[in-house]
């Protein structure tokens, strides 16, 4: 038997695990989404505490690297992320309005992407699709740049609560499809 067939051998007896972690992920998500304020801004409170820790962890290999030429470069970015950090958690309003537009442009660029594929591939099998999925995406992007900056208060707890939900519905089709296999 190979090692992959342990694998599925293992999740296949396990698919239960994989079920109940769908569940949870599914609940978790509802609960976002009726918490999108909160989620947002636990989010960027977490994203603070994660630049500050990133910033120490590079202070110490500052010290520990005292040969290296880059030493200074390296100072400096540790630095900026425990400043970055430090701004991030006094005022996180601000960093998701930031993080929102980044978004919102992300996806408008995306779109445009999206769409001079679709025409460039147009007599391709599926490029409807592609065409689409373009317009979806300039859409979403145009559609939170209309509200910005209050849209900053929901969107990004609004996106983590959608990834939770369709992560925790492709486990749950995951653990239904190995338990029948």
């Amino acid at each position: 038997m190979t090692k992959s067939n342990y694998v599925s051998v293992d999740l296949q007896r396990n698919w239960g695990w994989l079920m109940a972690l769908g569940i949870l992920f599914v609940i978790l998500g509802m609960i976002g989404v009726g918490m999108t304020v909160g989620l947002t801004l636990v989010s960027m409170l977490f994203l603070g505490v994660m630049f500050i820790v990133a910033g120490f962890a590079q202070i110490i290999d500052v010290f520990k690297s005292h040969q290296w030429r880059g030493i200074v470069g390296h100072a400096l970015i540790a630095v900026l992320y425990m400043m970055g950090g430090g701004l991030v958690i006094y005022v996180p309003v601000l960093a998701s309005a930031i993080i929102t537009a980044l978004i919102a442009w992300v996806l408008i660029i995306i779109g445009i992407t999206r769409f001079i594929m679709a025409i460039v591939l147009r007599h391709a099998s599926g490029w409807g699709w592609l065409l689409f999925a373009g317009i979806i995406a300039i859409v979403l992007g145009v559609m939170i740049l209309m509200q910005w900056p209050y849209s900053a208060m929901w969107v990004i707890g609004l996106f983590i609560a959608i990834e939770l939900i369709v992560n925790g519905w492709t486990y749950i089709f995951l653990a239904l499809g190995l338990r029948t296999s």
